[in-house]
């Protein structure tokens, strides 16, 4: 028994100091994030708040129809950019409806900050959007900026 436990401690440790490592790195990517994003309200002089999470968000109209939360169906309209401007999406003006648990992070969490009829915009951590994976069109560990309209909670 002593013996298979001498075997797995190296391992153990190679874990633990991988685990360490990849935290370090998400850290870091988190705190590159927010100083773009903080540069980014500054240079369009917008008034965001920042979630615990790390996104930022700016409600330019709260809506006055129902309210939707991270499990609701809804429809939305929305333009999403990086922060050079340049457009990678974009619905058109009668939406796309999905559920906003089956969507990128930064949406589930940012989208109840609206009832129907609201806009504003989202301002996303590559870890609330596509990561560092990133996905078609979008490249790894990117900070996305989102113009979303709560067009419809279905």
């Amino acid at each position: 028994m002593t013996h298979t436990i001498k075997r797995l401690i190296p391992t153990l440790l190679l874990l633990l100091v991988f685990v360490s490592c990849t935290a370090k790195k998400a850290e870091k990517q988190a705190q590159t994030d927010d100083a773009i994003l903080q540069q980014y309200i500054q240079e369009n002089g917008l008034t965001a708040q920042k979630t615990a999470s790390g996104l930022y968000y700016v409600i330019e109209n709260p809506g006055t129809g129902l309210p939707c939360n991270s499990n609701s169906y809804v429809k939305v309209s929305y333009k999403g950019y990086f922060t050079d401007g340049v457009v990678f999406d974009e619905s058109d003006a009668q939406g796309i409806s999905f559920n906003l648990n089956g969507v990128i992070e930064g949406w589930t969490e940012g989208i109840p900050y609206f009832k129907e009829g609201g806009n504003g915009k989202l301002l996303l951590p590559s870890a609330l959007a596509y990561g560092k994976s990133g996905t078609s069109g979008i490249p790894p560990n990117s900070v996305l900026i989102f113009d979303v309209k709560l067009l419809e909670v279905l």
